[in-house]
């Protein structure tokens, strides 16, 4: 077992290893934790049935899915991490703006995972605080992420065994659960909180965007590409569905899941195998809170790379781990109240920042440069992506600001948003637009480029 030697860098094909389908196990651990049972009872504090509550949590993760693992699929095409690539579109200095914006998703799921995780550990064992708890899931956290990729694929892999078990078993007895009369009609239908929980749902699958390639680059080049977004998808959707329906019928049967949500799902099998179940739930955060802190390490270091001659040595991966550690603990222990309004709006504003890169990003790699890309460039300030493309920094301003009118939140709520009863559809403009402001645009750059080229070869 050795410290990963690769964080930034390109993996060499010699150095490559594994199959795609280690990528399902990835994706099914991350989802089997309460963070996504909890995303999935927002549908029922939204006012609705458990009927349709399910059917938009199926389309929205069915969505988002094809966006997360067409990210996935650059991985072992290009060997690098997943936010490296965007020095491609953005420039190598411009792709600070996507990766600061990247940092703050990672902080922001490592301390919604972190509360609720130690929540559990609390519950379990009530002498243990939260406070306690949180350093204590942190500090196991720590010691994974610094052992980097392969162990992460380990861990995640058993856990993949035991989630399968138990939670196979958890939902038989959850669907012995009595319901209020009304959870299952077709009738009992409200567009607004419908749409919102689609977007929702879809928002989730999507925020995984900056995550997958990081955990498919060291496979080997030829890999298939299909396979590779299968296993991806099938593992990330599958196990965000399950979870999710946990959530909306668990929330559905108690009012007061909110107010312990760890509990609730921990007593689903009886009091007796409640210990059992806090294990496993605490288990669940970690599989997710590793990924988060892996993350945010990798574009932590993208980032100070562009402005340094920073490398991902033993010392300096250990202490920019530790340091983002401490910084998402900290955050954790001080935002223990009001969990629920807090993720909620969070999982809102992700959309309306991250899904324009994950267009530009996607528009780029499969519809503009076909996955041929020159990496060593991307390392290179003065080399040919530059250090700004004003016209892929342009497209995502003007697309993060032409959905303010479409945004609903607790914080804000946009005129388009308000006429439509509170739906919120800014996320379909977050990925349509940019078809306008940067697909167009470069296309006729490189077009304009390629007529220069062929006039100076015929001079």
């Amino acid at each position: 077992m050795q410290v990963e030697q690769h964080s930034l860098s390109f993996v060499p094909e010699s150095e490559r290893h594994g199959k795609a389908r280690d990528l399902f196990n990835v994706w099914f651990s991350a989802n089997m934790d309460m963070l996504v049972i909890v995303t999935g009872a927002l549908a029922i504090g939204y006012g609705l049935n458990v009927v349709w509550s399910l059917i938009a949590v199926v389309i929205g993760n069915a969505i988002g899915g094809i966006f997360m693992a067409s990210h996935s699929a650059q991985g072992p095409k290009l060997g690098i991490p997943q936010m490296v690539q965007s020095r491609a579109q953005f420039g190598v200095i411009g792709a600070v703006l996507p990766l600061i914006l990247v940092i703050g998703m990672y902080l922001g799921a490592f301390f919604s995972c972190g509360s609720l995780g130690a929540q559990a550990v609390h519950s379990a064992i009530p002498q243990i605080s939260v406070t306690t708890a949180l350093i204590v899931l942190g500090a196991i956290t720590l010691v994974i992420t610094v052992y980097g990729y392969d162990l992460i694929h380990l861990v995640e892999r058993y856990l993949t065994i035991v989630f399968l078990v138990v939670f196979l078993i958890a939902t038989v007895a959850l669907f012995h659960l009595h319901l209020p009369v009304g959870e299952w009609a077709l009738s009992n239908f409200h567009l607004a909180p419908f749409v919102v929980m689609v977007s929702i749902a879809a928002t989730y699958q999507m925020t995984y965007a900056p995550y997958v390639a990081d955990y498919s680059r060291y496979l080997p080049k030829n890999t298939s590409s299909a396979a590779t977004f299968w296993y991806s998808y099938l593992g990330n959707v599958i196990s965000c569905i399950w979870m999710m329906i946990m959530g909306v019928v668990l929330a559905a049967a108690f009012p007061k899941f909110g107010n312990d949500s760890t509990g609730y799902v921990a007593h689903i099998l009886g009091p007796h195998f409640a210990p059992v179940m806090y294990i496993v739930l605490v288990l669940g955060i970690i599989a997710i809170q590793v990924l988060n802190l892996y993350g945010a390490f990798m574009s932590t270091i993208t980032t100070l790379e562009a402005f340094t001659k920073i490398t991902g040595s033993r010392k300096t991966r250990f202490w920019l781990v530790f340091v983002i550690s401490v910084v998402g603990t900290y955050l954790a222990i001080s935002g223990q109240t009001g969990f629920t309004t807090i993720y909620s709006d969070f999982m809102l504003l992700l959309q309306y920042f991250l899904l324009p890169w994950s267009a530009i990003n996607l528009i780029d790699f499969y519809l503009l440069r076909h996955g041929d890309y020159d990496v060593e460039a991307m390392f290179d300030v003065n080399g040919k992506y530059g250090r700004f493309n004003w016209i892929s920094i342009s497209a995502y301003i003007i697309t993060i600001i032409l959905q303010i009118p479409f945004m609903n939140t607790s914080l804000y709520e946009g005129p388009v948003a308000r006429a439509l009863n509170g739906d919120d559809i800014a996320w379909v403009f977050a990925l349509a637009l940019p078809m306008i402001f940067y697909y167009i645009p470069m296309r006729r750059k490189a077009a304009a480029s390629s007529a220069l080229s062929i006039d100076s070869n015929a001079v």
